[in-house]
């Protein structure tokens, strides 16, 4: 009798509620798109410009009943939501497509600034579900940054480069650089000669 008591004990203590062994790693998952290991990605802003990230589920007992994705931008403070179904996606999907620019279309959202940005992904259980054997953990390991491309405008349509230095801008009239550091040579030559011829007399 004593001894069934004992191994009912050892039994539920190893386990969780859902029948998940409490050694159980927490469940997650590992980025394939872009991989775990890439530097932040750059995307455009742009109507032909589609995102895809994608992620294998790792180390799961529960499979969730959805899957939320959201851009969060420290920039301004807000929160967008990521692919074409206001971000909510099957749990079991591994893949989402996003195309900002058309998220920018639609009237009367917060247009997607261009800025660095935070992915956030979690189940049903939210943001402030901890870590437990076996379930979603809350992801938000992926940085980005959006960008908009700047229009092309031709010189004769007033295009003019305002970073550009004075230094490149007589870079580009070869002949007065010329002009200008020949003088500047022959002046300081001049100098040096009438220093020297000065300095010659006095010694006399």
């Amino acid at each position: 009798m004593s001894s069934t008591t004992s191994t009912a004990t050892r039994t539920s203590s190893s386990t969780t509620s859902t029948g998940i062994p409490q050694t159980a790693a927490a469940g997650g998952l590992s980025f394939t798109q872009p991989p775990n290991t890439a530097a932040p990605s750059f995307y455009k802003i742009a109507p032909e410009n589609v995102i895809t990230i994608g992620w294998n589920l790792t180390s799961l007992y529960v499979t969730p009943t959805h899957l939320t994705l959201s851009a969060y931008c420290s920039a301004n403070g807000n929160t967008y939501p990521v692919g074409p179904t206001n971000g909510i996606i099957d749990g079991n999907a591994k893949s989402v497509t996003w195309n900002p620019y058309e998220y920018n279309q639609i009237p009367g959202v917060t247009p997607l600034a261009e800025a660095s940005y935070t992915l956030r992904i979690t189940d049903e259980r939210g943001a402030n579900a901890g870590a437990q054997p076996g379930m979603f953990s809350p992801n938000s390991q992926m940085t980005f940054a959006l960008y908009k491309p700047q229009s092309y405008t031709a010189i004769s349509d007033g295009w003019s480069c305002t970073a550009c230095s004075g230094t490149l801008g007589l870079a580009s009239y070869p002949l007065s650089f010329g002009l200008i550091a020949t003088t500047v040579v022959m002046v300081v030559s001049g100098w040096h000669l009438l220093r020297n011829g000065i300095g010659g007399q006095r010694g006399h």
